[in-house]
């Protein structure tokens, strides 16, 4: 396996669009529907023909949340990004080529054409992120093994290199960051949007076979693990947790866990730590604040890694433990995050696995120098992505990390895998059997016991999905904008 050279021939991106069963709102944002954009590398790899695959959807309000734009502006500058990911991908592998040397071509070059465009990191690293998954799949396949079992090979097939990433990194084996064996099982922590009604009787039910309020997907997931989402008005938060915190209680007791999602809603510290004040001194909450593992991205991105941070963050010695998310953009938002007092960050596969792998020996670094500090965090968080290749691979880089529970949402706002062709479906219940299962009305969903997921077949499978679709038979990404499909909602 040793330095696994490849090319690239072609690369495609195809297009299905989805809607979600009920309405995700988070943040500014309100998801009714996205394009699920498939990626395509036909690689050739030690002189074999293999075909790399890698999918995300599109959400509204998420790389950019300027509420100034339409999605259709926002979704424009999306698609531009990932086509451009794709150019230099091709271009930096059109001759024989290792995996590190051309993952740092193209994160350096979309990163030189994204300041001249002056487009946000975050959202030029998705077309890093959807190329270096599409390539990490077809060598996998090659190798016909997991994503952790490539990692941790003995040479180092990937030759990735973290001491080239971060100097504080040098001599740490890329292998001695990932967990001894990836995870077998892990938790969903479910998230709790602005909107979703908490109690059954809140609203009409939509009669689509799956769990629509937080009671009854407690219920029937006997979920452990939650994501909570505020608003920032602390009256209208404090009136929703009470309610959030009764129903939970009253289904889990005190067996379950917690975080909350500030989704950029403070312009600075002073006032999160007044909202947090309000919040946590209410009674009827201790039960939830009792429970919490962390807080997540309360700060708007563009004030959250400034000077002005460090003191408050710093001197807040009994606060909440606080991560980074929509922060985390390049190489260096991590670095900076732990020297202004956060303790962590989020992975999401969205952000890139590299840097992923990078910010996980970092934090492990960070926690060797800081022994007597609370436990520094590398987070598992979503993006309403589905099946059958973006949670899996998701889930799969997660296991490798050993990240022990981790947002999962995708299931709970698309209805399982039934806009994808029965022939799909039927693949990935055959590759996934533990993973997923048919429900009575005839397509695939998780199969969440007890709160958890079982990634047996995930950790053999290549990238974690295996190859249960072939995106040329869904329309171009040509095709479905010229049919209008950039008029989305």
């Amino acid at each position: 396996m040793l330095r696994m050279k490849f090319r690239i021939e072609h690369i495609s991106l195809n297009v299905l669009p989805m809607r979600t069963r009920f309405p995700f709102r988070y943040g500014i944002a309100s998801m009714n529907a996205l394009p699920h954009l498939m990626v395509s590398a036909d690689l050739v790899i030690n002189d074999q023909p293999i075909r790399g695959i890698a999918a995300d959807g599109l959400p509204p309000k998420w790389f950019t949340k300027d509420p100034d734009t339409l999605f259709e502006q926002d979704l424009a500058e999306m698609l531009a990004v990932i086509q451009n990911a794709s150019r230099i991908a091709r271009h930096a592998a059109t001759q024989d080529t290792t995996y590190f040397p051309w993952w740092q071509s193209l994160y350096q070059e979309q990163a030189q054409w994204a300041s001249v465009k002056e487009c946000p990191p975050l959202l030029a690293n998705l077309g890093v992120s959807l190329m270096e998954r599409a390539i990490l799949h077809g060598l996998c396949t090659a190798a016909g093994c997991g994503i952790h079992a490539l990692i941790t090979h003995g040479d180092n097939p990937l030759q990735i290199d973290l001491g080239a990433l971060h100097g504080e990194l040098r001599g740490i084996a890329v292998a001695d960051v990932l967990a001894p064996s990836p995870t077998d099982r892990t938790f969903v922590r479910h998230t709790v949007g602005l909107g979703d009604p908490l109690e059954s009787d809140e609203a009409e039910p939509l009669n689509d076979g799956l769990p629509y309020s937080l009671d009854e997907s407690i219920q029937s997931y006997g979920l452990r693990y939650f994501k909570i989402k505020v608003s920032g008005d602390a009256q209208a938060d404090v009136s929703r947790l009470r309610k959030i915190t009764e129903v939970i209680t009253r289904n889990c007791g005190s067996d379950f866990h917690a975080t909350l999602d500030g989704n950029e809603n403070f312009q600075d510290m002073d006032s999160f730590r007044h909202f947090y004040a309000e919040l946590s001194s209410d009674k009827s909450l201790a039960p939830l604040f009792g429970r919490l593992l962390m807080i997540e991205q309360p700060l708007h991105r563009s004030v959250a890694l400034a000077d002005e941070v460090a003191m408050p963050l710093q001197s807040w010695a009994d606060g909440p433990g606080m991560i980074i998310d929509e922060s985390d953009a390049t190489l260096q938002s991590l670095p900076r995050a732990l020297e202004l007092g956060y303790i962590g960050t989020s992975h999401k596969n969205c952000k890139g696995i590299v840097k992923g792998l990078a910010n996980a020996a970092l934090l492990k670094s960070h926690q060797a120098t800081h022994a007597s500090s609370r436990p520094f965090i590398l987070s598992g968080e979503d993006l309403a992505s589905v099946g059958p290749v973006s949670m899996l691979q998701d889930l799969a880089v997660g296991a490798a990390l050993g990240i022990t529970h981790v947002e999962r949402n995708g299931h709970h706002y698309f209805r399982g895998l039934s806009a994808f062709p029965q022939e799909v479906q039927d693949r990935v219940l055959a590759t996934h059997p533990s993973l997923y299962h048919q429900h009575p009305e005839g397509f695939a969903t998780l199969t969440i016991r007890q709160g958890q997921l079982d990634l047996s077949s995930i950790n053999s499978a290549p990238m974690g999905s295996g190859t249960p679709l072939d995106p040329s038979h869904f329309p171009t990404l040509k095709e479905w904008i010229y049919s209008g499909g950039m008029a989305c909602e």
